[in-house]
């Protein structure tokens, strides 16, 4: 008998959920569907609509996150899906630190006069709150980045949903950096969340894609209809090779971010006591760190130059470590400081991490 999956912990669903049925001579895995169309008379009739790798990779990411999955192209394209829940007219509350790529979609959306939107330090939440006491339940959203990217700012998640619940304005969390395996928003009554299952949910850096999750409500299944609908019409859908190295990739999700996480807690005790670091952001869970260094970005750009195993590049949750300095990217908003550099921790031997990390930071009176 099929175990409850209810009573799975979440790192056995992520292995468990979105397998075949247990026949005899069935897969194991979930097959990977390549069709652009099926025979009539089944509930999906062309593959704009509908792909079982996509359902069974929905499958899995709804079961981590407590509702119902949809997957995109890109977390762009589902970050998007959730700013068309805002009616024309609305307002949107999102952090002034947030993913580059988010504010710059809330920026032009903004000058389009779609809607407007008031930036918060997120980790404020008193701050926040009273921004909530100007909008509209019906029409607005409140949009949490938490942690926040790249300044690893912490939201009160629960105490920022609740206040917006009370007030009946939509909510929808990012939940990129922790992954569902260290903060589930929907069980704080958060209305949608979302993901680049690029980052951690895939893991290898190999793939694009992103995914919204819903409450398995009547109101979160409103909201999942008209994010599909928008899928559907707009075309953002991925394809299913992506979806299953993605569903592959979330098989080892629990065991990739234990070691990348005690990588990361170590790595921060270590990067706290070195000369050349000012000052370290760590939120406290994942494997997600920001370090300011002395000597500006001239300084930090020469640590991106000189480490030989990290990897300089602009992405992160991957097995290997990553790390860059965020304001070399023209989007990156400019209340990041300059000799602010992201690390992505990935799943090496700490020490060789440490090792190639500290020759590259040499200490602060280096020219």
């Amino acid at each position: 008998m099929d175990p409850d999956h209810n009573e799975l912990t979440p790192a056995t669903r992520a292995v468990a959920l979105g397998r075949p049925p247990r026949e005899p001579g069935a897969p194991v895995a979930e097959p990977v569907t390549f069709t652009s169309t099926y025979l009539a008379g089944g509930p999906v009739n062309y593959a704009r609509v509908g792909n079982p790798t996509w359902t069974a990779l929905e499958d899995v990411i709804g079961g981590l996150e407590g509702g119902e999955a949809l997957a995109f192209a890109s977390g762009l394209a589902a970050i998007d899906a959730v700013l068309t829940l805002v009616p024309p007219g609305g307002r949107v509350i999102a952090p002034g630190h947030a993913y580059n790529n988010t504010t710059g979609l809330l920026r032009e959306y903004a000058a389009e006069g779609r809607f407007e939107v008031r930036a918060v330090d997120i980790s404020d939440t008193g701050a926040v709150i009273a921004e909530l006491d100007h909008l509209e339940g019906g029409r607005d959203l409140l949009h949490i980045e938490s942690p926040t990217n790249p300044m690893m700012e912490v939201a009160d998640i629960p105490a920022l949903v609740s206040a917006a619940r009370d007030r009946g304005i939509l909510t929808a969390v990012d939940n990129t950096f922790a992954t569902p395996l260290l903060q589930t928003p929907l069980a704080d009554g958060a209305d949608v969340v979302i993901h680049s299952a690029t980052k951690y949910l895939s893991g290898h850096s190999d793939v694009l894609m992103g995914a919204v999750v819903t409450a398995p409500t009547e109101r979160g299944r409103a909201l999942r209809a008209r994010m599909l609908n928008r899928r559907t019409l707009h075309g953002a859908i991925p394809g299913p090779m992506e979806a299953w190295i993605v569903l592959r990739g979330i098989r080892t999700l629990s065991v990739r971010l234990e070691r990348a996480s005690a990588n990361a807690a170590e790595l921060v005790r270590r990067l706290s006591d070195h000369p050349a670091v000012t000052r370290v952001r760590y939120p406290g869970l994942g494997a997600m760190i920001a370090i300011e260094v002395h000597g500006g970005a001239a300084a930090a750009d020469r640590v991106c130059a000189d480490v030989r195993l990290w990897t300089h590049s602009t992405s992160l949750g991957g097995v290997e470590s990553q790390l860059e300095r965020r304001r070399a990217q023209p989007a990156e908003v400019e209340t990041v400081p300059e000799e602010l550099i992201r690390l992505s921790v990935g799943i090496e031997d700490v020490e060789d991490l440490w090792r190639d990390l500290a020759q590259a930071l040499g200490s602060p009176s280096r020219s």
